[in-house]
């Protein structure tokens, strides 16, 4: 059945060698609707982001571009403004008939720590094509802050789909109809809208903006640092906010939204004519998401990085769209039942090393 694969598919694919990894894959890395992938012990600092482009490796152009080896073992910081390319412990055979698709964890995203998948013959980020046999690489760009990482750390994720599954506007609607996606009226063009939320029911915060010069946070240090100490909290009486050029935010969708058992969702690019920013580098909503939560669904956390001219956001803008697709199969897990999930019943929520 064409569809995203659930965690039954990912496991036969790693029994059958087209997922292969040294040390071997954990449970854990094993995902409702995705597989996470783990750093491995080396990055290389480079003078630029690059693409391996048709018919090349990426180890061949990395000669020309990186600047200096680091190694992970003891763990070792990525500064902030730095580009990194970082071999991943996971490589791919994928076998006829499946396509992956990589994206940024949702930690990863909330760090403003822009992760992509880089691959041997590639012409863009974060694609691979059906039969794709080769190694996997992470560029890895922190933009606010510095983060000190470690090999086996798993920054972003792969999802692997077989043929097409995306639903139409007249499938989401009916979808909509016997299971709600969304807490109140559904805008359905091209996938599932939603909006910022600046009008909060309790007080006055409406997000966080990052803090220019800031520490190091060490990804696996949990609950661990203050959010006073990287982050401005954003108030607003009016219901706006003018997003600064270069800055980067943490908002909250005002929607709740739900991804029910046989759907994985993703959130669509960013696109030009919705303002001077862009909207969320984490896409992927795993079946489950949102659901068994109090009402409908779960409020879908925005990433927001301003771009060359200040932006006045106003509350119940339309900021961005859910493409939701059907499953190969239902998973074995779903989020936020039997495993842990970070973010399931959130609100307007930092990543998980604050406090």
């Amino acid at each position: 059945m064409n569809g995203v694969l659930p965690d039954s598919g990912i496991r036969d694919l790693i029994q059958s060698g087209a997922i292969t990894a040294e040390p071997a894959i954990i449970p854990g890395q094993i995902q409702p609707a995705s597989l996470d992938l783990r750093l491995g012990t080396v990055a290389y600092r480079l003078r630029a982001s690059f693409l391996a482009g048709r018919g090349s490796r990426v180890m061949d152009r990395l000669a020309d571009l990186r600047m200096h080896q680091m190694d992970l073992t003891g763990g070792a910081v990525l500064e902030r403004g730095c580009v990194y390319l970082v071999p991943l412990l996971e490589r791919l055979s994928l076998p006829a008939g499946l396509t992956a698709v990589a994206n940024a964890k949702s930690s990863t995203g909330r760090l403003d720590l822009l992760t992509r998948l880089v691959a041997d013959g590639g012409t863009e980020f974060d694609r691979l094509p059906e039969g794709y046999d080769g190694p996997l690489y992470a560029e890895i760009c922190p933009r606010s802050f510095s983060v000190l990482v470690r090999p086996g750390m798993r920054l972003n994720q792969l999802r692997l789909r077989r043929g097409q599954a995306v639903l139409t506007d007249a499938e989401l609607r009916d979808l909509n109809a016997r299971e709600p996606l969304v807490g109140g009226p559904a805008l359905i063009d091209q996938g599932l809208g939603f909006s910022v939320d600046l009008k909060p029911s309790g007080g006055d915060l409406v997000g966080y903006r990052a803090r220019p010069h800031s520490g190091v946070i060490d990804l696996d240090r949990i609950g661990a640092y203050e959010a006073r100490d990287f982050w401005d909290e954003l108030r607003t009486a009016d219901g706006r906010l003018i997003l600064d050029p270069g800055a980067f935010y943490i908002l909250v969708s005002r929607e709740s939204v739900a991804i029910p058992a046989d759907y994985a969702a993703e959130m669509a690019p960013y696109l030009a004519m919705v303002g001077e920013f862009r909207v969320h580098y984490a896409g992927f909503f795993d079946p489950g998401f949102g659901v068994g939560t109090a009402g409908t669904g779960a409020r879908g956390v925005l990433e927001v990085r301003c771009h060359e001219a200040p932006f006045v956001l106003e509350h119940g803008q339309v900021v961005g769209r859910l493409v939701y697709e059907r499953m190969a199969a239902r998973p074995d897990r779903l989020y936020g039942a039997g495993i842990k999930s970070n973010y399931q019943g959130q609100g307007l929520k930092l990543a998980k090393q604050f406090r």
